[in-house]
């Protein structure tokens, strides 16, 4: 047999301190689910202020990083254009040195021809063509002078005659030659005659 309860569930009678209680128990409920749905949207908002902060530095340090790694690479590009030009200076000072040698050296071979000793002409000559060989390897070729136009960059006028045969500033007569390093730097100027 069943068993009635002791309460039927049709007639609940609620006095006023459970009405009160009740009351307060639904508001606390009701306030804390509104403060978890507030906690949620706070953390929503500091996670996402956070994440914009963060991005932002980010892209900061990434500026920062590709501004020093420009740097850097025109720091490179600068010390080895420096080192170039220090390697150009000491060949051209070490060539400017070799120069009268060579000045000599041809004097020798012009004087050894007009004698009859052909023993030291050629010693000579091939003293000569040794050393314009290295000079050859070094990147210093001779200007050429004679019959060209006169360019105040790579000679040095030291006479002038009038010639109506020849066009206006050609090169006559070379005094001395003049050297260029790799067609760019000039070692020393031709002194030379120009006509006109």
């Amino acid at each position: 047999m069943a068993k009635k309860s002791d309460v039927d569930p049709k007639k609940i009678v609620i006095t006023d301190e459970d009405s009160d209680s009740l009351k307060k128990d639904v508001q606390e409920s009701s306030e804390s689910s509104q403060g978890e749905d507030l906690d949620k949207k706070n953390e929503d908002i500091d996670l996402n202020e956070i994440i914009k902060q963060k991005d932002a530095e980010l892209k900061e340090t990434v500026d920062r990083i590709q501004r020093l790694a420009a740097e850097f690479d025109n720091f490179r590009k600068r010390t080895q254009k420096e080192k170039e030009r220090l390697y150009v200076d000491a060949v051209v000072d070490v060539v400017g040195q070799f120069l009268p040698v060579v000045d000599n050296l041809e004097r020798a071979v012009t004087a050894a021809g007009q004698e009859e000793s052909q023993g030291l002409q050629e010693g000579v000559n091939l003293i000569l063509k040794q050393i314009i060989g290295v000079l050859e390897k070094m990147g210093v070729k001779p200007i050429e002078a004679v019959g060209t136009c006169f360019d105040p960059e790579i000679h040095n006028a030291v006479m002038h005659i009038e010639d109506d045969t020849l066009d206006c500033n050609i090169v006559t007569e070379e005094f001395q030659k003049g050297y260029i390093y790799k067609d760019e730097v000039v070692i020393r100027h031709s002194m030379v005659k120009v006509a006109n």
